[in-house]
């Protein structure tokens, strides 16, 4: 256990450092002097818990109508599982292919997956990890169809060469039963009829197979006969085939938009021809062709007309349409529009059994980025409310927090607000997908995780428990002005779309303040209320950030280049000066650059506010001299203190947004050497200057009223050609550093959004041309030393930039109450603290014990409520840390940076420990987070490296090669929280849930849902007397007979070849880990010990009776020869 001695650093002795940890030799320390780390690499262990949100390309679906489980395959070979709310699953296959189709084993615990390389894979739902008990790939055949009857262990594999095979599901052994296309269909037809697009038995005869075609030859194949029954002919390609219950008919939908209904015993001609959507022409002719009819279903109800739902099928005018359902009921029918293209529908009914009145009660509609349920047991086919978090990507997600172990009081206040936003009109049904069975929670702390999105939405999810659930969304958009058409779009925006994205947002759970920045360079601070409000007039401030062109101005000749510098007394606060009376230089006219402009108008007209986060503060970057703002790369809000402080490269500004007032306006040239932080105000240097009357601040008489907490300009004309010229430069610049693609296909429009935003916590991320230009990349408030020795603590900023430099910001505050709104907040630069490689990720603060530090912050009170609820909350305030006379109470600033991390010992600014953490990559993220009662570093490299550091030491005690960094969302998402949790955007729908923690990853198995649920399975339907008397009810057929090796012989090995999955006994032997390993490998042992004794045993026995047969003969050959002379022999 690494210690080291305290007094070493009071004594002004340096620390010996090396490219690992390094530590100062002890003496013979006392007890109270030594930190004691606690945390040991056996704490740690990485594995995946679970995923959430919408599966990102789906491609197939599946139901279980017995275990009420839904499966859905997608493009990428992921297979996600649903039950009830909250019971969810995520498998992986691992060849990535393509999830074609899938089929329950109904009521076993099983699915069977078909992949687009050809290969069937078998997976075991009975635990809570499913795993692949076997696998066959086709080697010769290409699979286009499967079907799995119910009750059956046989299933019947259709492939592109039009022949079937049948394999069967327990062994997973192909059967020498097939059926050869040119033996299905007619001797005289010259054409190859297609590849197998659908296989069904008979519903009332198992003996009889329907086989649909593509080229609309369907055949009725007799199993047992092995011949064709019936064949049926049509022009038009078929897309699916449905049977009735009763088996004597059939419907099919084809390329053309029409459906076609046939009669078992009447293959000549069609019964009936429909076209649901095509306009029937007056003279009695063909109505014309519409879309294909890519999906049907014919359901039938006991006691009213049946039910023939289809996707597809609208005439093609029209054009730019959306993707419909039809839902076909007696001489009704509702076309019900999707927001997505179809990918699947399944029709839920209330019996397994083909063979008896479906009873239709619900469609299960698989869009492209949504899941549907409609209810058909109700009028107008209401939806059903989704419980699943399917609506992460309901705008792309530009940025993510992860908060483990918040107030408990604060899950509670999001839900009770959030509950009011909730959509009406849901059917009144409970959520027909309820299979399954919750884990057991072990985690008993409240987390929350915030996104941010494109257009400018904020979700708030609860995520204890590993689940996950939206509990509030806050629209930041509504705070300004929208253009209702293309030709009114501000000419001022400086992203070309979505103007309104998050880009980064800080959040203070105890205080509940909110603060975003998004990428029109604003940033919006919220409070949280329980009380709505109108708010008249939106409180708005803007701010002038200049561009450095160089460290020292040249002066202009003709105008005063020293503006004038207010006393030591004096406010730090530009807005207590008066402006000049000279005329603004500001101009957002067509003559001449576009100057103190805004990228977005804030709102003119009231603005309701409902119960939960309100609009406190609206603060907005204006151009400057035809330049648009520098997008805000960094953030922070303090709720003790009443600061926001954001930075780009340009420089930082603090703003008090208490009194509504800009503080601090910096370039970051002055925060490194501030000549005398003490007497005057930093300015920012510009290269021409006007003359600036009283102004404290960076700003200059163009000023005016600008930074004045004021109403937006109204109204902004069309700016010349060479400031379009320039705009447009910007954006194609930023446009190139912030677009990255991983791969080359094409991708919708959603996720090129989702790809065209950066994060903006790494400068390696963000810059992806490595401008030289600096920036501020991390901020940290904090009550500590603000100068070298100094003996008394008081409340700072720490500042980062991307160079590595780390800055110390000296904050002065006034007392609490009345004074507090009316004194000014001083502030003070007090340099350079520290040097790092790389640009500064986060910052933290221990005391002299390694106990971490957090910021201040003053207890959430409702805005809104009376004036004795707001004092009693407010005198829960927590007090501020000692202040230490002698320096007894030594802290430990942990810096972290995308190469290194140090801990410096304060107030003495002292180096204690260094540990470069890569060399060749960079840390995308890192966090200083609580880890089994104590405190650590986290850290996520570009090169997929998960890495934790002990404190203060910087002991290395874990590293994992989780994942390469493939896609900037990772980068943009990835993020760490308290007590070993960690989460990022897999994919644009979807966030992936890690633990670095040891005791999570043991406690996993009990966490995590059952999918599988003994239930019986309901009764056959009952065949009734006449029926059984006459033999009309469902023929039964024993397939072992037809397809069982001794029957059909065996199938051709070079067809498929038989793998054994992770799951199987065999695949055991390689897989099994742990205890419950180390037992099934004894077992496997055991077993194969008594075969190989068994075998021995035969062995033996073999040569047993081999000796007794040599010795009979020998006896033989004895008595024969016994009395004969040697002559006669």
């Amino acid at each position: 256990m690494k210690k080291f001695n305290i007094r070493k650093v009071l004594d002004g002795l340096t620390a010996v450092s090396s490219s690992s940890s390094a530590t100062a030799q002890p003496g013979t320390p006392r007890e109270n002097d030594v930190v004691q780390e606690t945390l040991q690499s056996e704490h740690f262990q990485l594995c995946k818990t679970v995923r959430h949100g919408f599966p990102y390309q789906p491609s197939s679906m599946a139901f279980d109508p017995v275990q009420k489980i839904l499966a859905i395959g997608t493009q990428t070979g992921a297979l996600r599982l649903f039950g009830r709310a909250g019971v969810e699953c995520y498998c992986q296959h691992e060849s990535g292919a393509a999830v074609i189709q899938l089929q329950f084993l109904i009521n076993e615990g099983a699915l069977v997956s078909a992949l687009a390389d050809d290969s069937i894979h078998l997976w075991n739902l009975r635990q809570k990890i499913p795993a692949i008990l076997h696998s066959l790939k086709f080697n010769r055949e290409r699979i286009t169809y499967c079907h799995l009857p119910f009750q059956s262990k046989w299933l019947y594999i259709g492939t592109e060469r039009g022949n079937i095979h049948i394999v069967n599901v327990e062994s997973f052994t192909l059967s020498g039963y097939v059926i050869m296309w040119n033996k299905a269909i007619e001797l005289s037809t010259k054409t190859h009829p297609g590849p197998v697009v659908h296989i069904s038995d008979n519903p009332m005869d198992e003996g009889k197979l329907l086989i649909g075609f593509e080229c609309g030859v369907v055949v009725l194949w007799d199993l047992k006969s092995k011949k064709a029954d019936y064949r049926y002919n049509y022009d038009e390609a078929i897309h699916s085939v449905a049977w009735h219950h009763e088996g004597k008919q059939f419907v099919c939908s084809h390329s053309d938009g029409t459906l076609t209904t046939w009669n078992v015993r009447a293959p000549a001609k069609a019964a009936q021809i429909i076209t649901p959507h095509g306009k029937q022409p007056k003279d009695g002719k063909k109505p014309e062709p519409c879309k294909p009819i890519l999906k049907v279903e014919y359901k039938t109800t006991r006691a009213g007309d049946p039910f023939m739902v289809l996707s597809g099928g609208l005439s093609y005018d029209t054009v730019g349409r959306r993707a419909c359902l039809t839902v076909m009921h007696g001489k009704s029918t509702a076309v019900l529009e999707m927001d997505y293209p179809i990918v699947d529908f399944l029709t839920l009914c209330e019996t397994p059994y083909p063979n008896d009145f479906q009873e239709p009660y619900a469609v299960v509609v698989l869009l492209e980025k949504d899941l549907v349920v409609i209810d058909l047991g109700q009028i107008g086919y209401p939806i059903f409310e989704n419980p699943y978090p399917l609506t992460i990507h309901e705008s792309p997600v530009t940025c993510c927090e992860y908060f483990a172990d918040c107030p408990a009081d604060l899950i509670p206040a999001l839900y009770s607000v959030g509950s009011r936003q909730k959509r009406q009109g849901y059917s009144k049904k409970e959520w027909p997908v309820s299979g399954g069975n919750w884990g057991q929670n072990t985690q008993s702390y409240p987390e929350i995780i915030i996104t941010g999105h494109a257009d400018g939405s904020i979700k708030f999810w609860d995520a204890s428990a590993l689940m996950l659930q939206v509990l509030y969304k806050l629209k930041t958009a509504k705070v300004f002005e929208r253009a209702r058409g293309k030709e009114e779009k501000p000419n001022t925006d400086i992203v070309d779309e979505d103007p309104f994205a998050i880009q980064t947002l800080s959040w203070c759970p105890e205080s509940r303040m909110l603060c975003v920045a998004g990428v029109s360079a604003h940033v919006i601070v919220y409070r949280f209320s329980k009380q709505e409000i109108t708010t008249e007039v939106v409180q708005l401030l803007e701010v002038r950030m200049q561009c450095e062109f160089s460290d020292v101005d040249s002066p202009d000749p003709g105008g005063d280049q020293t503006p004038t510098l207010p006393t030591p007394g004096a406010s730090s606060s530009p807005q207590e000066s008066e402006p000049p009376t000279q005329p603004s230089t500001g101009s957002n006219s067509s003559d001449g650059p576009r100057d103190n402009i805004p990228c977005l108008q804030v709102r003119s007209s009231p603005l309701k506010q409902s119960p939960g986060y309100q609009v406190e503060l609206v603060i907005q970057l204006v151009w400057v001299s035809g330049e648009p703002p520098q997008q805000i790369t960094s953030l922070a809000i303090n709720s003790s203190y009443g600061l926001v402080v954001f930075g780009n490269s340009n420089g930082l500004a603090v703003v008090d947004y208490l009194q509504k007032t800009l503080l601090l306006n910096m370039s970051l040239s002055e925060l490194y050497s501030p000549s005398d932080p003490y007497q005057r105000q930093p300015r920012s240097p510009r290269k021409t200057r006007q003359p600036s009357g009283a102004l404290c601040d960076s700003n200059d008489g163009s000023n005016t009223s600008e930074d004045r907490c004021k109403s937006p300009t109204s109204g902004s004309t069309s700016p010349c050609n060479s400031d379009d010229e320039r705009k447009q430069k910007f954006i194609d610049k930023a446009k190139m550093s912030r677009k990255i693609s991983s791969s080359n296909e094409q991708k919708t429009d959603q996720d090129a959004k989702d790809n065209s935003f950066t994060r903006s916590r790494s400068s390696s991320v963000t810059s992806i041309d490595r401008e030289s230009r600096e920036a501020i990349s991390s901020f940290y408030f904090c009550e500590s030393f603000p100068r070298k020795g100094d003996s008394l603590v008081s409340p700072c900023l720490l500042v980062g930039t991307t160079q590595g430099s780390v800055m110390m910001v000296a904050l002065s505050l006034p007392p609490g109450g009345d004074q507090r709104l009316q004194q000014p907040v001083g502030i003070a630069s007090c340099g350079t603290m520290a040097q790092l490689k790389g640009g500064v990720l986060t910052m933290a603060l221990l005391d002299a014990a390694g106990t971490l530090l957090p910021p201040s912050y003053e207890p959430w009170y409702d805005p809104n409520a009376s004036d004795e609820e707001k004092e009693k909350s407010r005198r829960r305030r927590p007090a501020s840390p000692p202040s230490s006379q002698e320096g007894q109470d030594t802290q430990f600033a942990v810096l972290c940076s995308e190469k290194q991390a140090k801990v410096v010992a304060m107030p003495s600014q002292t180096r204690l420990y260094k540990h470069n953490i890569t060399e060749t990559s960079f840390v995308l993220r890192a966090d200083v987070v609580q880890m089994a009662g104590t405190n650590c570093i986290t850290c996520f490299c570009a090169n997929g490296h998960i890495m934790t550091l002990s404190l203060p030491s910087l002991r290395p005690l874990l590293d994992v090669n989780y994942l390469p960094l493939t896609d900037m969302r990772i980068a943009r998402t990835f993020c760490f929280s308290n007590l070993g949790q960690a989460l990022y955007l897999t994919s644009p729908t979807e966030i992936q849930r890690i633990t670095y923690s040891q005791e999570t990853c043991d406690n996993l198995q009990e966490m995590l849902s059952e999918l599988f649920t003994p239930v019986e399975t309901p009764e056959a339907p009952n065949r009734g007397f006449f029926k059984g008397l006459f033999g009309g009810g469902a023929q039964s057929l024993d397939r072992e007979d037809l397809f069982g090796e001794t029957a059909s012989g065996k199938a051709s090995r070079s067809l498929a070849q038989h793998i054994p999955g992770p799951g199987s006994m065999e695949g055991m032997k390689g897989a099994a880990s742990g205890v419950v390993g180390d037992l099934a490998r004894a077992r496997i042992a055991l077993d194969e010990r008594g075969q190989k004794l068994g075998e021995l045993e035969e062995r033996t026995a073999a040569m047993m009776a081999s000796a007794e047969s040599f010795s009979k003969h020998a006896h033989h050959m004895m008595l024969k020869y016994k009395d004969k002379k040697w002559y006669q022999l």
